[in-house]
């Protein structure tokens, strides 16, 4: 399962309100950053065959299948700092981050 703190679903909420109006949130893990994966925010207008989704506070969330396994238990919060707001991923399968905290890595 995955968690959206409220200021996370409050930041999805208020990107979302500038997209059309049926565009999904999708979360997914893709290879590269600074430690082997990075995380990839987007919206994107069609389900496609594998992804599953999950209705958390009034946010769609659609995940593909090869990334589910990598987001089992993320907690995801969004927070302003002095260089910005940003989304911040917590996620205990990760053995390791990088600086930016978008990229991670898994034990092999």
């Amino acid at each position: 399962m995955i968690h959206l703190s409220q200021a996370a679903l409050s930041e999805i909420g208020r990107i979302k309100s500038k997209q059309q109006s049926h565009v999904l949130f999708r979360l997914a893990v893709k290879p590269g950053g600074c430690s082997g994966f990075f995380y990839d925010l987007s919206f994107d207008e069609a389900i496609k065959v594998g992804d599953q989704v999950f209705h958390l506070d009034g946010i769609q969330v659609v995940i593909d299948a090869a990334s589910l396994n990598y987001l089992k238990n993320l907690r995801v919060d969004y927070s302003e700092d002095l260089m910005g707001g940003g989304f911040r991923f917590h996620n205990p399968q990760a053995i390791a981050t990088c600086g930016c905290g978008n990229s991670f890595s898994l034990s092999h």
